[in-house]
């Protein structure tokens, strides 16, 4: 069922996340820990992965896997039998569900396109597609490797080995009209269906972007029209059952990526790979956790220590923990249950918030609340930011 129906709270899950921080170039918008690297021992890395793994399991409360991920950088780059031995590996450490998710973010370059099978035979039930746009000037712009054209074709080649489809696109871009943006929006959700991740693009600091925008080499769109490019989308994909279940995610009823709403249900999940991030739970104490950023400086500490570990500290008190719930969970159209804030942070709802700032919220319309869950309603979602700093006080 979607997510806005729930009226009892999900079990968050728990899962893995595996991060493979090589790309083939950087792109200009991308903040992630990604890398160029001419050459790369495969075995050796996955060797490192399979180490860290074996940590964490050792140490984690949390047993049954609910979902897999695999992102980066680009994943698409790993060999099928890698994927396949690290999900091995998963298997012998924890037990899986029966309908444990398994995605893998991929390139729609035709190149990488051949290991769809494979990843499909190794245990990957779900693609999670780089697209960014439809349109050429705007991947151009954007400096990925693919056309729209072998974009298509990609996808099209997915869908023959995936019932579990969703690929991200981009809006906002300079020049960018809210004609294009329609057809491009169009076109993506009567070939993905299912799921859309839909971002309006944001200057990063230490991108290539940051430089090129100080610069004055390009102007985003005004205000108002990224505003008429978010409402556009949230109209379209509502037409077409595309819920937005979280603010830059859409998805027809259970289609939802159950990996990342364990994030933002404030679940336990665990981070392997260079700069991964995780939140672990070990004899009933959350930690957040933290992997070393630069690869080569995780390899070496897990050939020597077993992991990469840069920090691991428990989530501050039961205040920080039940905002830092607060922060995830309002993201999402479901909300947030009093009852789970209350099982992750030991501490009532009403402990948390500002009596004063949730009465404004409530009185203009941006918060729902009923005796279960508060909710963001749709034009506190457009600013939700604001509505997380008054509500917190």
């Amino acid at each position: 069922m979607p997510a806005s129906s729930l009226t009892n709270k999900p079990d968050p899950g728990f899962g893995v996340y595996f991060h493979w921080p090589f790309c083939r170039k950087k792109c200009p918008y991308c903040d992630f820990n990604s890398h160029v690297r001419a050459t790369l021992d495969e075995d050796l890395w996955i060797k490192g992965l399979t180490s860290e793994l074996r940590y964490y399991a050792e140490r984690s409360d949390s047993r049954r896997v609910t979902s897999i991920f695999f992102g980066g950088g680009t994943p698409s780059l790993m060999s099928p039998k890698a994927v396949g031995t690290l999900l091995d590996a998963v298997d012998d450490l924890f037990e899986m569900s029966d309908d444990v998710e398994i995605s893998l973010e991929a390139n729609p370059t035709s190149s990488e396109a051949e290991s769809f099978s494979g990843y499909r035979l190794a245990g990957v039930n779900r693609l999670s597609m780089g697209v960014q746009s439809l349109q050429d000037k705007y991947l151009k712009f954007l400096g990925r490797e693919h056309s729209a054209s072998e974009a298509l074709e990609t996808i099209e080649l997915a869908k023959r080995h995936y019932d579990n489809i969703s690929f991200d696109l981009i809006y906002a871009l300079p020049d960018q009209t809210l004609l294009e943006w329609e057809s491009d929006l169009l076109t993506a959700m009567d070939l993905a269906g299912d799921h859309l991740s839909l971002y309006q693009l944001t200057i990063e600091p230490n991108t290539g972007f940051a430089g090129a925008y100080k610069r004055g080499e390009f102007q985003l769109p005004r205000d108002e029209l990224a505003e008429d490019m978010y409402l556009l989308t949230q109209t379209l994909c509502g037409q077409r059952g595309l819920s937005a279940y979280e603010i830059s995610n859409h998805a027809r009823a259970g289609y939802e990526c159950r990996h990342n709403l364990t994030y933002w249900r404030y679940g336990s999940y665990l981070g392997v790979g260079p700069g991964a991030h995780g939140r672990l739970l070990e004899d009933g104490v959350r930690y957040a956790t933290a992997q070393l950023k630069r690869p080569e400086s995780w390899l070496r500490a897990v050939t020597e220590e077993g992991h990469g570990t840069e920090s691991m500290e428990p989530v501050g008190n039961a205040q920080e923990c039940a905002e830092e719930a607060l922060l995830m969970g309002m993201r999402l159209s479901e909300g947030v249950w009093f009852e789970n804030l209350k099982q992750v942070a030991g501490i009532d709802f009403e402990a948390v918030v500002s009596k004063e700032g949730l009465e404004r919220l409530l009185k203009a319309g941006f918060v729902e609340m009923d005796a279960h869950k508060i909710v963001a309603s749709n034009n506190g979602r457009f600013v939700l930011n604001s509505v997380l700093a008054e509500l917190l006080g």
